[in-house]
């Protein structure tokens, strides 16, 4: 008799451990998927195109809270987790729940689900989301593009809508974005590379997605998300820490499969951490990770005008997946505005409609922010409603994208941008080397 298997996620790594792990095996029988995290991903199906000769109808997906219905109404043999930047107590919960129901709880094999290239392979992947990861990987490509290599990024799965035309995935110019109708979070991530000449890959499919990036590529960047461990084995791994929040490295997971294995580790932001904090990532690192190479980098501020922010009432827009999920209570917006003489930082909140109260309700420990939620089109707009609506002097936008491309600001407002400047050559080096 085939194993039941209920796999949990959040759309996209989920689908990877199936597509590696559990497609086309007749002893398994994968009942379903449940989601959270993002909105508007559950009760939906992993398309029978997607999923193989054994499902003809797809794979059902749940949301997390029906969990319990699922185990009670199937005999379930295993539940696989399969979603990044948690908590490791929050895992031990959830394997406690399914334990005491005696299922099997595991989860995913990090080793499987590493697809090997036949190009030279550079992951870029954090302990937290929020560390960093995007101005590194664009690094990564300034110092390919020095060194005469074609490269291309394949980012983290963002699959939020029709799984089937998102099978894979290929943007090379901003209409891409339109034409793919890609969320905030997604262009959030493609946008940067495309600015620099990168083309990008994401999708469902990561088999079928690596065949078509080595058809143009010198070298490929795995470009992650979240916390999460890479879908391709890395010839450099490549993990980026944040000492404002030290001692996570070892805390969520899977970042802390990203710290114990990178071969270098990236201590980001020591421009606005204190030293204390940096120093506590450097013996961590060598107490977990000796052998990996440990480089210190900053991650200076791009700020157009900074008189335009002394003594004034200002709104900062920060990346959405870090200032919720990620527990960052601020970014580079509201450093920005510090470091410039804000008068106020204004508190959202009382303005917000729709999608984006749902989400301050969801994440009540978000601080005087306003994060850039679009996963469709009406979170968009209510997006665009509570900017509107705040009563301000000044907007900073501090997500990687022109904002402005997508919704109508009716006030004043300034872009702010970030960069990495690692210290030392460790950097530079380790990348030359993989790639020549």
């Amino acid at each position: 008799m085939s194993r039941k298997i209920i796999i949990m996620g959040a759309a996209g790594r989920d689908f990877h451990v199936f597509n590696c792990c559990y497609r086309d095996h007749a002893d398994v029988d994968v009942v379903a998927f449940t989601a959270t995290q993002i909105p508007h991903i559950d009760d939906r199906r992993y398309p029978a195109a997607l999923a193989g000769a054994q499902y003809p109808d797809g794979i059902r997906i749940y949301p997390e809270e029906e969990l319990n219905d699922l185990l009670s109404d199937n005999e379930i043999d295993e539940v696989v987790f399969a979603y990044s930047d948690v908590r490791l107590d929050y895992v031990d919960g959830h394997r406690k729940n399914v334990e005491a129901r005696g299922v099997t709880f595991s989860t995913f094999d990090i080793d499987a689900t590493m697809l090997p290239s036949a190009k030279p392979m550079i992951a870029v992947c954090a302990v937290r989301t929020g560390c960093g990861k995007s101005q590194t990987s664009r690094r990564v490509t300034e110092i390919l593009k020095d060194l005469g290599k074609k490269t291309v990024a394949i980012r983290h799965p963002m699959p939020y809508g029709d799984l089937v035309r998102q099978a894979v995935q290929r943007f090379a110019t901003f209409e891409d974005l339109d034409l793919h109708k890609c969320t905030i979070e997604e262009r959030e991530e493609y946008e940067p590379h495309l600015r620099n000449g990168v083309i990008v890959y994401a999708g469902v499919d990561y088999a079928a997605i690596l065949v078509e990036a080595e058809k143009e590529a010198d070298v490929i960047i795995w470009d992650g998300g979240n916390n999460d461990t890479p879908f391709y084995k890395p010839d450099l791994w490549i993990t980026v820490t944040d000492p404002h929040r030290a001692g996570h490295e070892l805390e969520y997971f899977p970042g802390t499969a990203n710290f114990e294995r990178a071969d270098l580790i990236l201590i980001n932001k020591i421009d606005s951490a204190d030293e204390d904090s940096i120093k506590a990532v450097e013996a961590n690192a060598q107490r977990i990770n000796p052998n990996a190479v440990v480089v210190r980098a900053r991650s200076p501020l791009d700020v157009p005008d900074p008189g335009a922010i002394q003594g004034k009432r200002v709104l900062a827009i920060e990346d959405g997946p870090t200032t919720t999920h990620g527990g960052m209570p601020f970014g580079a917006g509201i450093l920005a505005a510090k470091q410039n003489g804000v008068g106020e930082l204004v508190d959202p909140r009382p303005w917000a409609v729709g999608e984006i109260a749902d989400t301050f309700a969801q994440y009540p420990d978000t601080g005087p922010l306003l994060p850039a939620m679009g996963y469709g089109e009406a979170q968009v707009r209510d997006l665009e409603a509570t900017v509107n609506a705040v009563d301000c002097d000044l907007v900073l936008v501090a997500t990687p994208i022109d904002l402005t491309r997508l919704i109508t600001i009716n006030k004043p407002h300034m872009r702010i941008g970030y960069r990495l400047e690692e210290e030392g050559d460790e950097f530079v080096d380790a990348v030359t080397r993989v790639s020549t």
